[in-house]
């Protein structure tokens, strides 16, 4: 099953205002943020959109309460992938995809990082499969996409601030809809 546009507008409206599991701000605030941050940086839109949807499979899910608390690992960059796939080309989709492993590789590769995660991120990294070894950072650099989802990654770590200030929703569907796919626009 394929999400349209006014659907990811209606899932964010009816379950972004979801507490983000184990942080101080809603997903919809998480979601906000991220697409702020992404474009106060000058992304492009396709950046911008993946920033914006990067936890969308939180939103799928009906797990309750925070899975991480309950030692489930969500899935949710993988999750959200086939209700997105018709949406979008690979420059959302990758870094969406790549976000979860961006933190193992960032937590690899930067002295520092691994502290720095709130509680959740920390406890979720260990339900992720951990920090990659060296091998492993090699390989997740090496793929197409990866500095896009390390930059994905930053924004999400740092988006998780009470009381933020961002545009709405409605500023950041222009993102999504110049970020669709040609077929998707002619649909």
């Amino acid at each position: 099953m394929s999400l349209s546009l006014p659907d990811i507008v209606g899932l964010f409206e009816t379950k972004g205002h979801a507490q983000y599991d184990g942080e101080p701000v809603t997903q919809l605030e998480h979601a906000l943020q991220s697409a702020h941050l992404a474009e106060q940086e000058g992304a492009d839109s396709a950046l911008i959109a993946a920033s914006l949807l990067h936890d969308l499979g939180h939103l799928l899910h009906d797990f309750g309460g925070t899975p991480t608390q309950q030692r489930l690992d969500d899935l949710h960059q993988y999750r959200c992938l086939p209700f997105l796939r018709a949406l979008f080309d690979v420059a959302t989709l990758e870094p969406i995809r790549l976000h979860v492993d961006a933190k193992r590789f960032l937590c690899a590769r930067e002295p520092g990082h691994l502290e720095a995660l709130s509680p959740d991120s920390q406890r979720s990294l260990q339900l992720q499969g951990g920090v990659f070894d060296s091998a492993q950072a090699s390989a997740f650099e090496a793929l197409p996409y990866a500095k896009d989802a390390v930059r994905l990654r930053r924004w999400d770590d740092t988006a998780k601030c009470a009381d933020a200030k961002t545009p709405d929703l409605a500023h950041y569907v222009r993102h999504l809809e110049a970020a669709l796919k040609p077929t998707a626009i002619a649909a």
